[in-house]
């Protein structure tokens, strides 16, 4: 099995910390030369200090807030003209503040838009060219099992998440012909920073205690744990692969089997 990507290069979003951070790292081990992609730029270099050089791999940065699109898609530009092709590219975006969907303003709505499908459609079109002439792209886009199955008390985000699911599949149906795959990484409950903010807004609301949620939310989960982000990055480095050339267009849960359906 083929999983190395050595000689290819990597565009990871929201790569400082979480399952971002976690992706590059596991794309950079594989052999890939990755560009953080972040807003904040001390984040950014600490974290290129930490990626793993594999033979032949050169690592980069792009300082770039996801609140403004054009920039972004600029900035990515620029870069591929200087570094040239990108092979691999995960889309990865903090998700919105929790709250049942009848307190969410219309705002809230646009502004999860505009972050999330409007930031994941520019830096697609920005990549495109380049995977066509290289005869090999893999886009990656990390969502929720909330396409699968909607979760309580994350209304814009349930909402937001399957217009990204939807514009992912349409997408991967009209590349596939060019060795572009396109993918959905589902993670359920990852041991990060979001997940302890949720878990806390939680106990805030119900008054119960840190623990009393966090055992709550772990009943629902077979595997009996959280997931680490190593494990959601571990999906992620597979379908960036060679050896997942053939898979294109699913929505891959990594949820400990905390989903109800198929």
């Amino acid at each position: 099995m083929n999983l190395s990507l050595a000689g290819k290069s990597a565009l990871v979003c929201g790569s400082t910390q979480g399952i971002g951070k976690a992706s590059a790292m596991e794309l950079a081990a594989a052999g890939a030369s990755v560009t953080l992609v972040a807003r904040n730029e001390d984040a950014l270099r600490q974290t290129l200090l930490e990626l793993p050089v594999i033979k032949g791999g050169t690592h980069h940065y792009i300082a770039a807030d996801f609140q403004f699109p054009e920039k972004l898609e600029a900035a990515v530009r620029e870069h591929i003209i200087k570094k040239g092709a990108v092979h691999v590219l995960v889309n990865n975006t903090g998700g919105p503040a929790g709250g049942p969907i009848t307190a969410a303003k219309t705002s809230e709505f646009l502004q999860t838009f505009n972050n999330h499908l409007i930031c994941n459609h520019v830096l697609a079109l920005a990549v495109l060219e380049g995977m066509k002439k290289e005869g090999y792209g893999r886009i990656i886009n990390i969502i929720s099992t909330s396409v699968k199955q909607p979760l309580k008390g994350l209304g814009v985000s349930n909402t937001i998440r399957a217009a990204v699911a939807n514009w992912s599949k349409t997408l991967a149906g009209e590349v596939a012909q060019f060795g572009i795959t396109v993918n959905n990484v589902l993670p359920g409950a990852t041991d990060t920073i979001r997940l302890k903010s949720l878990l806390e807004a939680k106990a805030s609301k119900t008054g119960k205690t840190l623990d009393e949620v966090k055992k709550e939310m772990i009943s629902e989960i077979p595997a009996a744990r959280f997931a680490s982000a190593n494990e959601i990055a571990a999906a992620v480095a597979f379908l960036a692969s060679p050896a997942a050339s053939y898979i294109t267009g699913i929505n891959l849960p990594v949820d400990g089997g905390r989903t109800g359906g198929l």
